[in-house]
């Protein structure tokens, strides 16, 4: 392999052009192209004149020389970036909204929303900043929650959500060599609020049961939850064939966690297999016609006609899982790989929940009259 500097008469013949020669021909790794040459925007006095242009064309030589030794290197390092000239004015907001698209997932969705909102409608590749990327987060923790018509500010959590969403862009950007530097390196994330994990108690869960749902697949889906500990996007998307059964004949889940990608083998209960109702295909889902808005309109009227009025989520349902669990003297580990945690702190917070509840019946027993 050579690279040769070489000059080319342009136009009028009072100028040349400075370009670099490449023997064998190299391919540009985006295009597919194959080039010999890379004109580098550098022009000399053919004639030169004076004393001046002559000490003019000796130092842009310099220079062009200085680039031909470092094309040289990268080529024998395989790194071919230098060919993307247009790299950093690719839009990197069009970069996100493909990136959303394709995760197909409401909180990529909502990220790209509000980045877009952050940045007018207008951001390249060389926009992309350490200052520029903690712009972003001080932006989500301070503006309003576009989902809900409330006004309020996005809770801390939710901006966490939709800036690691932004953070795993900027990684797989640095990666694919879009962006020059891991801005990821010099930035921080938002720090995870500990919050109250709602849940309720096994004789409202028993209560809920036996209590009329307008929506029979909801009801299944949200009891199915409890007795598994699933999030809802793994509901939603559970298909029969991820329900096989093992060499005793006993229930398991064979799925794919949405939220983290982990492969998760699961044990359910009869009592579990009997909410998901008649095998059908194998890949049809399970709670076929269950929708997400149905756990903001259909479980609060249910959850009303069972006399429960804290504010339950569906996610509360997982919670629920848990904590059950626990007070069933599950150990702690077993539970972590049944809710498909990674780390064993992500888990602990029910343990702590479990421990305060405690707490609060210590004095609801006193020998004192009232």
């Amino acid at each position: 392999m050579s690279v040769t500097l070489r000059e080319k008469s342009i136009k009028g013949g009072e100028q040349k052009s400075l370009y670099l020669d490449f023997y064998p021909a190299i391919r540009n790794p985006k295009t597919e192209k194959v080039t010999r040459r890379e004109f580098l925007g550098i022009y000399v006095h053919s004639r030169p004149s004076t004393e001046n242009e002559r000490a003019l064309n000796k130092e842009k030589r310099a220079k062009a020389e200085a680039i031909r030794g470092l094309r040289e290197m990268q080529i024998i390092n395989q790194n071919y970036n230098f060919i993307d000239k247009d790299r950093d004015n690719q839009s990197f907001l069009q970069y996100f909204k493909e990136t959303a698209n394709k995760r197909d997932n409401q909180t990529w969705q909502v990220a790209y929303t509000h980045f877009f909102n952050y940045t007018k409608g207008v951001c390249v590749m060389r926009d992309v900043t350490p200052k520029f990327a903690n712009g972003f987060k001080d932006y989500l923790l301070s503006v309003k929650n576009i989902r809900h018509e409330n006004g309020e500010v996005l809770r801390q959590n939710t901006a966490l959500a939709y800036y690691g969403k932004f953070r795993a862009l900027l990684k797989q950007a640095y990666k694919q060599k879009l962006l020059t530097e891991n801005v990821n390196d010099f930035i921080d994330g938002i720090k995870e609020e500990e919050t109250e994990r709602e849940f309720i108690t096994l004789e409202e869960l028993r209560t809920l049961a036996e209590t009329k749902c307008e929506v029979d697949v909801f009801k299944n889906a949200a009891l199915f939850s409890c007795l598994t500990g699933l999030r809802y996007s793994d509901i939603e998307k559970l298909i029969w064939e991820e329900i096989r059964l093992d060499v005793a004949d006993d229930a398991v889940i064979r799925f794919r966690q949405k939220k983290t990608k982990g492969l998760e083998t699961m044990p359910i209960s009869q009592e579990a297999l009997e909410l998901c109702g008649e095998r059908l295909n194998p890949t049809d889902k399970v709670f076929k016609g269950f929708k997400y808005n149905m756990t903001q309109t259909v479980l609060k009227r249910w959850l009303l006609s069972a006399g429960i009025f804290r504010n339950v989520t569906f996610h509360s349902f997982r919670h629920t899982y848990a904590t059950l669990q626990l007070e069933a003297n599950t150990d702690i580990y077993t539970i972590q790989k049944m809710l498909g945690h990674r780390k064993i702190e992500t888990t602990m917070q029910y343990a702590k929940l479990l421990d305060e509840k405690k707490k609060q019946t210590t004095n609801k027993i006193s020998l004192k009259r009232k």
